[in-house]
């Protein structure tokens, strides 16, 4: 991809989005049912889109709720529903649209005292709280944010009781519902107006704040870090973390600086990403040029996403972290730390991830778990132990408690943000400088993401691949050890196809959102070879296809 003109500069005026008229087309649009990119798309990110182009507006989120309401009725899901908003411009009408629903149903719903800010994590560490040794009155939550995307989107999320983002059975079951309830001119939904919704008895205000600090002594250890004297920087990024920094750093002792405290629903305080969207991208030194200028003046630096899923690590020696990079340090420092995690609990990362967690797993001793893209695959595994951690190539992880039992099952950027302080503590090395002696041991692989057009009929097919459809036999000069359509970790689709040697691989998968096709990449062998696995790449997808 280009690079935009504008990319890691303040966004003129002229790229913000006007919040007025966002809020006016979220309550006026109507979507076009015949029109599938107005209907509800309700996958394992909630379903997501802007009230500009009528792909997320008041009927949607009172349809999803009504379709949220009917499936907790069926499944006799009775506890609280805890609801939490980032702080994207559209979050604060779809929580007022779904309370509404909810308080017209009798659900109890806790919504964040002072109608302030609510993390992904901690919604979910507050389900999986209250429901810990309980078979009856299990709760659920609804998390509203878009996560990264731009500050004209909106999102609606549905965590069930396990407390991660809802498997595919359950997505379906909402969007369907929620899709008819569209067609049938909103009939079948039930809601009461706002004002009544928030003073019916089963709205309660809640403290989620507390409870998700005070618990985090049992997840890092955060006496090391504040002995270490580790000096920590903290740009909120407009998210909603912004008021969970302070009370962190004065119950625990740490010296962390809170550099931004800015919220502003427009983000104009970002610098724009590489295609000249302001994203949140954690990932992206374009997005995080800001955050990347705090590396000398702090030992770690670290910024999240608007729901804090996601994570972005700036060390001194190193700058802004690449993911992938971060991941395989946290593994190789975790499952040498957290001597009370089961002997059997996996690594998981997801196919697209870098091989470097691999070699770092191999040689730790520790099973290796392949997942298709998506957290939604690492729930029952972080609920049981039976997995240590969970991780994307995305910036997004979470790992089990000191004690082996799980803390959240979603992501958590707070946490992966604090781990990066404790390792720095504890080994006297910044996170980077980990990685660097990783490279060392096992090699430095060189990793990419390209994205190339395909029509709805290709991504039909790239879908539909199967191993037998593969004839080549080497990839850029080795023989191919793996034709995969099936995660290896646990035999799930993967939408796509990934082709395994011994010193590279690639993955190709279809855009649910646009008409593009993803191509991953790795190589330990150097930048020419990377170039050599994409273009086999494309030559094998080609020939594919072409049957």
């Amino acid at each position: 991809m280009t690079v935009h003109e504008l990319a890691g500069k303040p966004p003129p005026r002229s790229l913000l989005v006007n919040i007025p008229r966002l809020i006016s087309a979220y309550y006026t649009h109507k979507p076009d049912i015949a029109n599938p990119s107005q209907r509800v798309g309700f996958g394992t990110s909630g379903h997501r889109g802007s009230s500009l182009n009528s792909s997320f507006n008041e009927d949607h989120i009172l349809a999803i709720s009504q379709a949220i309401c009917e499936y907790r009725q069926a499944k006799n899901i009775t506890g609280p529903l805890f609801m939490g908003k980032d702080t994207h411009g559209l979050s604060e009408p779809a929580l007022a649209s779904g309370l509404e629903v909810f308080a017209a149903a009798g659900i109890t719903v806790l919504i964040q005292e002072g109608f302030g800010y609510t993390p992904t994590p901690v919604i979910s560490h507050a389900i999986l709280t209250h429901n810990r040794g309980k078979k009856q009155g299990l709760a659920d939550g609804v998390v509203i944010t878009p996560s990264h995307n731009p500050p004209q989107d909106g999102g609606f999320k549905y965590n069930p009781p396990a407390g991660g983002p809802a498997g595919t059975e359950t997505t379906r079951i909402i969007e369907d519902r929620a899709n008819e309830i569209l067609g049938g001119g909103l009939k079948d939904v039930k809601r009461i107006p706002y004002e009544m919704a928030l003073k019916a008895d089963t709205t309660h205000t809640y403290d989620y704040l507390t409870p998700y600090v005070e618990d985090l002594k049992n997840i890092i250890d955060m006496d090391v870090i504040a002995k270490g004297g580790v000096k920590i920087g903290v740009d909120p990024l407009g998210g909603s973390a912004v008021d969970f920094w302070d009370p962190i750093g004065e119950k625990y002792g740490l010296s962390i600086e809170v550099v931004n405290r800015k919220v502003d629903p427009t983000f104009s305080f970002m610098t724009v990403d590489k295609d000249g969207k302001i994203r949140m991208d954690c990932s992206s030194p374009y997005a995080m040029a800001n955050l990347i200028t705090l590396k000398d003046d702090f030992d770690i630096a670290f910024g999240n996403d608007p729901d804090c899923d996601r994570h972005g690590i700036v060390t001194g020696s190193g700058g802004l972290m690449n993911p992938n990079h971060y991941l395989s340090v946290a593994v190789w420092y975790l499952f040498q730390s957290r001597t009370d995690w089961k002997g059997e609990a996996a690594v998981g990362k997801t196919l697209v991830s870098s091989s470097m967690i691999d070699r770092v797993s191999a040689h730790l001793n520790r099973r290796l778990s392949e997942v298709p893209v998506g957290f939604k695959w690492f729930v029952d595994g972080l609920i049981d132990g039976s997995y240590g951690f969970g991780g994307e190539e995305s910036a997004g992880a979470s790992f089990l408690r000191k004690n082996g039992e799980v803390w959240t099952t979603d992501k958590d950027g707070i946490i992966m943000d604090l781990l990066a302080c404790e390792i720095t503590a504890k080994t006297g090395r910044d996170p980077a400088e980990l990685y660097r002696e990783l490279e060392e041991k096992f090699g430095s692989p060189i990793y990419e993401r390209l994205d190339s057009p395909a029509t709805i009929e290709q991504k039909t097919a790239l879908k539909g691949l199967s191993a037998e459809m593969v004839t080549a036999e080497e990839l850029a000069g080795e023989p191919i050890i793996a034709k995969l359509t099936h995660a290896s970790g646990n035999n799930a689709p993967i939408g796509g196809l990934k082709v395994v040697a011994e010193n590279g691989w690639f993955a190709a998968r279809p855009s649910g959102t646009e008409d593009i096709y993803k191509l991953y990449a790795e190589s330990f062998k150097g930048p020419e070879h990377l170039k050599e696995i994409q273009a086999e790449a494309q030559a094998i997808i080609d020939a594919a296809l072409s049957q």
